[in-house]
């Protein structure tokens, strides 16, 4: 009981008691509620990437610091990319972080402070992609003489585009694809960048056909304005780009990173275009102009050609001086032809008289033995050698036939049989089919060919003139006067005569009876 009674020593107080939960909320109110949104200069300092995206980093002056956090959603808010050094306002609510007994600045927009700042971040951020080689002159790359095909990116509204178009149609009709993309404000430089790449991405000879030359056109306006132009993602999409690229961003004072990192810069879009074709009428000029020289160079060394054989065929002998000296040779030759071919008979009769003394009967018997002793020693040879060879081949023989299988040959040849026998059943189902169809169709045909006939014609009460001869008449002033066949139905005749008048007019008509067509 002495537990629970307090001690009358102790004095009491009467300051109210709370959580450490209860003081870091109050703060936190207290802040949100004092300052709410606000706008805070500084320098940029640390600055931190955790791995969930969200972005820490801190704003300072010449004394104190100021956390600021940007979460993963809002970083793409962000006009410009916060950078160490650089010199910003930022915007935001101010909040405070119990966990730490921290209070921080959650930013949601950042702007550069001032041009001078922004000169200073571009200039820094120049050197750092020279010194990557970015800029190099060897990384340019050529431009095409006459590009079929042009990549424009760009905004689809405003004077850039149309100035683009008017000046390209003007010089040389070229075709144009346009990739619409924002020129200012946060999305700018990544569809500038996009754009660079799909365009790069598009296969040639596609359905749409890719570029052979790119420009990417801008008009003029202040830093601000071109700053899309300006970011590394735009530079490295140039700079990495396949199919050359022309810049030409603001005016002709106005300079961007991305003129540097392109094959060449344009003063303005206009002159893009110009840089891009050349004048179709100077070409078609000039082409004139190297068609006529052609023709003059080729006439010029006909005719000179011409004079130098011209020349030359005045230093050449004439033709009987030429051939004086083989003609002297060869009467010379045919005067020595007899006696060298008398000579040469009477040298051969010579030499064969000597063969014909050595010629003797029993030389030549001596020859012939010798040449049946030596084929009797081949027939001796050959016999076991024809022997050997049998046996080896009936030997191989055998291995082979050991070897051989009947089964697979017999296999395969009754599958053949039976293919053959289902192509034959094929082939007569076929053949049937096409007999009956001709057969089928012949009848019709003998059907038609039956109701057109005249026989036919006759058994609907219509009669065939005739004349005594035969020839058929087809109307009535066909024949005078005389003896005519009427033809009835089957084949019944019978013999008229006819004076070679037309018919008379019924009374009342004041029309003739038509004439009879032609039964055929």
């Amino acid at each position: 009981m002495n537990d629970l009674i307090d001690d009358p020593a102790e004095p009491r107080r009467n300051e109210a008691e709370y959580t450490v939960s209860e003081i870091s909320n109050a703060v936190k109110r207290t802040l949100e509620d004092s300052f709410g949104r606000i706008r805070v200069k500084g320098e940029i300092g640390r600055i931190f990437r955790a791995r969930s995206g969200h972005l820490y980093y801190d704003v300072k002056d010449d004394r104190n610091v100021l956390a600021c956090t940007t979460w993963k959603g809002q970083i793409a808010q962000l006009s410009v990319a916060p950078e160490e050094g650089m010199e910003v306002i930022v915007t935001g609510k101010l909040s405070g972080f119990g966990a730490q007994s921290k209070y921080n600045l959650n930013v949601d927009a950042m702007e550069v402070a001032g041009a001078g700042a922004l000169m200073a971040m571009l200039e820094k951020r120049r050197a750092a992609l020279a010194a990557e080689g970015l800029f190099e002159p060897s990384r340019k790359k050529a431009l095409p003489f006459l590009p079929l095909v042009i990549g424009v990116v760009t905004s689809p509204q405003g004077a850039v585009i149309r100035d683009i178009l008017h000046r390209l149609r003007d010089r040389f009709p070229s075709k144009v694809l346009i990739w619409p993309v924002a020129v200012q404000g946060k999305a700018c430089a990544p569809e500038v960048a996009n754009a660079i790449r799909g365009f790069n991405a598009m296969t040639p000879g596609g359905a749409l056909p890719r570029p052979d030359l790119l420009i990417v056109a801008r008009g003029g306006g202040s830093i601000e304005d071109l700053w899309g132009f300006n970011e590394e993602v735009v530079v490295r999409a140039a700079a990495d780009s396949e199919i050359p690229l022309i810049s030409a961003v603001g005016h002709e004072t106005d300079t961007t990173l991305i003129d540097h990192a392109s094959d060449r810069r344009a003063p303005t879009p206009t002159a893009a275009a110009e840089i891009a074709v050349p004048v179709r009428l100077d070409l078609m000029a000039h082409v004139e102009q190297l068609g006529a020289r052609q023709i003059r160079a080729a006439r010029a060394l006909v005719a000179g050609k011409g004079q130098r054989l011209a020349d030359l065929s005045r230093g050449l002998p004439r033709a009987d001086a030429v051939l004086a000296g083989p003609r002297q040779r060869l009467d010379l030759a045919a005067d020595r032809l007899p006696a060298a071919l008398r000579a040469r008979t009477a040298q051969a009769r010579v030499q064969l008289s000597r063969l014909e003394g050595r010629v003797t009967p029993t030389a030549l018997s001596n020859r012939l033995a010798d040449q049946r002793r030596r084929l009797d020693q081949a027939t001796g040879r050959l016999t076991p050698a024809l022997q050997k060879k049998m046996v080896e081949r009936n030997r191989d023989l055998t291995r082979s036939a050991a070897r051989l299988r009947v089964e697979p040959i017999v296999r395969v040849a009754s599958r053949n049989r039976t293919d053959l026998d289902r192509s034959f059943d094929r082939m007569l189902r076929s053949a049937t089919d096409r007999h009956l169809t001709a057969r089928n169709r012949v009848a019709a045909l003998d059907r038609i060919l039956q109701s057109l006939s005249h026989e036919r014609t006759l058994d609907r009460g219509f009669v065939l003139v005739r004349d005594d001869v035969g020839a058929i008449l087809d109307h009535a002033g066909a024949k005078a006067a005389g003896r005519v066949i009427l033809e009835f139905a089957g084949k019944k005749t019978l013999d008229a005569v006819t004076d070679g008048t037309a018919p008379r007019p019924r009374k009342g008509s004041k029309t003739p009876p038509p004439q009879q067509g032609d039964l055929f």
